[in-house]
């Protein structure tokens, strides 16, 4: 059964339960509820970003090793990537508005408890409740937009909650930075008190709940289970790779079962009557192409992002609160193009605006693979603009695309593969252009070394020094002559621009390749079905 006959199927619902009119009141109006859900989706967004710059802070503070500061990150990730497509379920079973909600007054409730936390286990533990939380927050978010807006608006509206993503997401180390320089490293977890208070509020009174005649009465346990072992495998052995080697054992042993968990599971839904994920959805061509799109964007994106922080402090020598703003004309123009894009793509339809914002980022990308230790701020924001208008259009539409071909009662489910989307393909950039640019290094360091003429190293001290330099680091000893570490510096951000503009340079192949995935893309039909069956 296709997902266009699933929506013709349904039967139609009660008048009251169309979209209201504004002059009905507050519950249910449109613009009102994307206000609410983008209280709750910043404080997540922002949560992304923000904490980066606090794990120093926390390290010196609970004696922290370096391991319990990667797990900070690593939990909280793994925790959201895991549950989403979950999360995006228990919305569609149990209604959007409840689960919203519920995750709000978590991901608040987790935030205040790492802030009282005396220990880096008890922060630990409760970074992972967060991403448990911030799990069920987001494709709710989706859901509940999905049902809100009539289709005509719909791209607007998801234009608007893309611009928050997008703000939140790059302000997050400006803010970090202020925070934690001026106030404590708990006030980056605090901040989400008061932001979650108000955010329930304005949900308990705004938000309307949506469901659909034939949404899912049941669950998939046992595909519950195999799709989280599965993504838990994948994203792990993305996060440890680099560490462990790419061809070692233990990688590839994770790698190789999250492909046969997903091969199990995909077997698992075709003999299930209410299945997690219906394999049906993926008929849908646009809906397919979509998800691959979104993957992609995220690799270029999140991936080559990862490299533009350690430029700009490690190269540049900026601090946090600076290098933030150094990237406001990506910011700025992800919040100018995410609405204009909504627009476009409403006229226009989603393949034009796509193809051209993946083109934009390949450009984008491609400029700054020519990036070098003295290319001034002008130029970088250039490319750093030309990125965030690139982005805009392709956040916005290949997001349509996911929710908006997906039949209206598994709208949580295309939301929480939206997201999962985000995560894997953020997570796989980052493992994939770290290790071309870690090849980079290792290939250029040793000849770099020698024609500078410096002291010659060992094999374990060249080592050594490759692992600073691969994030931008100068490995200068104490003691050493200031002449002689004016030699070690040009030569560490020398290799280090070297091996990322290889990395630039591979993020905009990917993004080529996203520009012809999104030829594949178009409106999602769904979208225009649910108002026909009465299901906005």
């Amino acid at each position: 059964m296709t997902s266009q006959t699933t929506v013709e199927k349904a039967p139609r619902e009660p008048e009251d339960t169309l979209v209201p009119a504004p002059a009905k009141g507050l519950r249910g109006h449109p613009w009102l509820t994307l206000f609410a859900v983008a209280i709750g989706v910043m404080m997540v967004a922002l949560d992304g970003t923000i904490v980066a710059i606090a794990n120093p802070a926390i390290q010196q503070d609970l004696g922290a090793s370096l391991a319990d500061v990667q797990w900070i990150t690593n939990g909280y990730m793994l925790a959201l990537a895991v549950s989403l497509i979950t999360a995006g379920k228990l919305g569609d079973r149990f209604g959007h508005r409840q689960t919203f909600l519920i995750g709000i007054a978590g991901f608040a409730a987790a935030s205040a408890a790492i802030g009282l936390s005396d220990s880096v286990a008890l922060v630990i533990v409760f970074r992972v409740l967060q991403g448990l939380f911030g799990a069920l927050l987001m494709p709710a978010a989706l859901g509940l937009l999905r049902a809100t807006f009539p289709a005509e608006k719909l791209n607007m509206a998801i234009g608007i909650w893309g611009m928050v993503i997008g703000a939140s997401t790059a302000g997050g180390p400006i803010l970090g930075g202020v925070l934690v320089e001026h106030v404590s490293w708990q006030s980056v977890f605090f901040i989400n008190v008061p932001v979650g208070v108000i955010a329930l509020l304005f949900g308990l009174v705004i938000l309307k709940d949506h469901r659909a005649e034939n949404a899912p009465k049941s669950f998939d346990i046992g595909g519950i289970v195999l799709l989280s072992q599965a993504m838990f495998c994948l994203i792990w052995a993305l996060i440890k790779g680099s560490e462990w080697g790419w061809g070692d054992w233990k990688t590839l042993g994770f790698l190789g079962a999250a492909l046969v968990l997903f091969f199990v599971f995909a077997l698992s839904q075709k003999n299930v009557r209410e299945p997690l994920i219906p394999l049906a959805m993926f008929r849908s061509l646009p809906l397919s192409a979509g998800v691959v799109l979104m993957v992609l964007m995220a690799f270029a994106f999140m991936g080559g992002l990862f490299f533009v922080t350690f430029y700009l402090q490690n190269v540049h020598g900026m601090s946090p609160v600076d290098s933030g703003l150094h990237l406001l004309p990506l910011t700025g123009m992800m919040i100018v193009g995410s609405p204009l894009a909504g627009a476009a793509i409403t006229k226009f339809g989603p393949r034009v605006p796509l193809v051209g914002g993946m083109v934009s980022v390949a450009i984008a990308m491609f400029g700054m693979s020519q990036l070098t230790i003295g290319t001034g701020t002008l130029t970088m924001s250039l490319w750093f603009a030309l990125l965030g208008f690139g982005l805009a259009p392709v956040m916005v539409g290949a997001t349509e695309v996911i929710v908006g071909n997906a039949p209206m009662e598994l709208s949580g489910v295309a939301g929480g593969l939206q997201q999962a989307a985000m995560q894997v393909g953020g997570s796989l950039g980052t493992a994939v252009l770290g290790a071309v640019m870690a090849a980079q290094v290792d290939a250029k360091l040793d000849d770099n070394w020698k024609a500078a003429e410096l002291p010659p190293v060992d094999a374990a001290q060249l080592d050594q020094a490759s692992s600073a330099i691969k994030v931008g680091m100068p490995p200068i000893a104490p003691g050493t002559p200031p002449e002689l570490a004016v030699k070690i510096t040009d030569v560490a951000h020398d290799t280090f621009v070297s091996g990322m503009s290889s990395a630039f340079m591979v993020a905009g192949i990917v993004a080529v390749v996203a520009a012809l995935v999104a030829t594949l893309t178009k409106r999602g039909a769904n979208a225009e079905a649910g108002m026909g069956a009465g299901h906005i």
